[in-house]
């Protein structure tokens, strides 16, 4: 069987493609991603999913969907966003397709009957790969955009938010990224040399200038825009960086950059430890899987900092299928919906 699972994201489109064999057993995987910002991009979203499966599409079983668009704000409401997408994806795969929701995979009529229950459930997919893993754990999936907290108790997922907005008040959902998470929403002042500087609330840098300048990241890794429209390279970044304290490069130097972007990066790590804490003391989960793009450079640094056991996903995954890992564990969903 071959199952193809994406997780449509607000700004990028992720997939695995799975070659299962009698077993059940996963022989060949082949992942992908795009950036597809869907607020401008929504109606390249069909093609989008046609150019990334390329010519499996002649053998695919199924296909899995999971999603986070429907937040964008090129629709007036979540549940509409839902319905659109799910139109859009019907209309472009002729196998039996089928959606992550909280209660298990659901068809297209399940979907936009209840379209909440699919709205940015892809942490359900990622939640049973790290229960492979480990039965008793908090799963941490760094993405490029958000983070997602979620406890693991006896092999299955104990989350006690079920839906974005419950989440952000529980500590397993953290609006905060590798790539594109605004640098003014994590700090409000930054130091530099003897003082401290407040910095500008403009879109002028974000998280993945950060990372690329301390090399956390490569360039081929910035895969979303930039917030100037400008290039990616190291000068780039630390351009867009200085813009954040009302500087440029004539008045910052390198290593004064340097040391504005350790502080960044080190404010956003307690971001995340902090609500991996709130999990935690709840719990009483002492062991961290990590995932995503942030795996090790935010989710394993915010669990050192609490002195928590960490495991990568890697240890389960290649590194490849850990950065699109909501889509590796759709595709894991919808096997298991053709089965039964």
């Amino acid at each position: 069987m071959k199952i193809a699972g994406f997780d449509i994201g607000g700004a990028n489109t992720d997939m695995a493609i799975i070659e299962f064999g009698s077993d059940g057993e996963m022989e060949k995987v082949r992942v992908d991603f795009r950036y597809l910002p869907m607020w401008l991009k929504k109606d390249e979203l069909s093609e989008t999913l046609l150019e990334m499966v390329g010519d499996d599409i002649q053998d695919l079983d199924g296909v899995g969907v999971s999603m986070t668009a429907e937040l964008v704000d090129a629709y007036p409401s979540k549940a509409m966003g839902v319905i659109d997408i799910v139109d859009r994806v019907e209309g472009t795969f002729d196998v039996p397709v089928a959606y992550v929701s909280l209660s298990g995979m659901v068809d297209a009529e399940g979907a936009v009957s209840d379209p909440m229950n699919i709205a940015a459930a892809n942490w359900v997919a990622t939640s049973q790969i790290a229960s492979a893993m480990s039965s008793d754990c908090i799963m941490v999936d760094v993405g490029s955009t958000t983070t997602d907290i979620i406890p693991i108790k006896d092999g299955f997922e104990a989350a006690k938010g079920r839906n974005d907005l419950e989440r952000l008040g529980t500590g397993e959902l953290v609006y905060t990224g590798t790539l594109r998470s605004n640098v003014a929403t994590i700090v409000d002042r930054v130091p530099l040399g003897e003082r401290w500087f407040r910095v500008s609330s403009e879109l002028f840098a974000i998280t993945a200038d950060v990372h690329r300048v301390l090399g956390n990241i490569r360039e081929e890794d910035y895969t979303c825009s930039t917030p100037d429209g400008a290039g990616r390279s190291l000068e780039d970044c630390m351009l867009r960086i200085a813009r954040v304290l009302c500087a440029d490069l004539d008045l910052l130097q390198p290593e004064e950059i340097l040391e504005v972007s350790e502080y960044i990066y080190h404010q956003q790590i307690l971001r995340i430890a902090e609500g991996i804490a709130e999990v935690s003391e709840r719990e009483n989960l002492e062991e961290v899987i990590a995932t995503g793009l942030g795996m090790n450079v935010l989710a394993k640094r915010a669990a050192e900092v609490l002195e928590l056991d960490c495991r990568t996903m890697d240890e389960f995954l290649t590194e490849a299928e850990c950065v699109v890992a909501p889509a590796v564990g759709t595709a894991l969903l919808m096997e298991d919906y053709l089965q039964d």
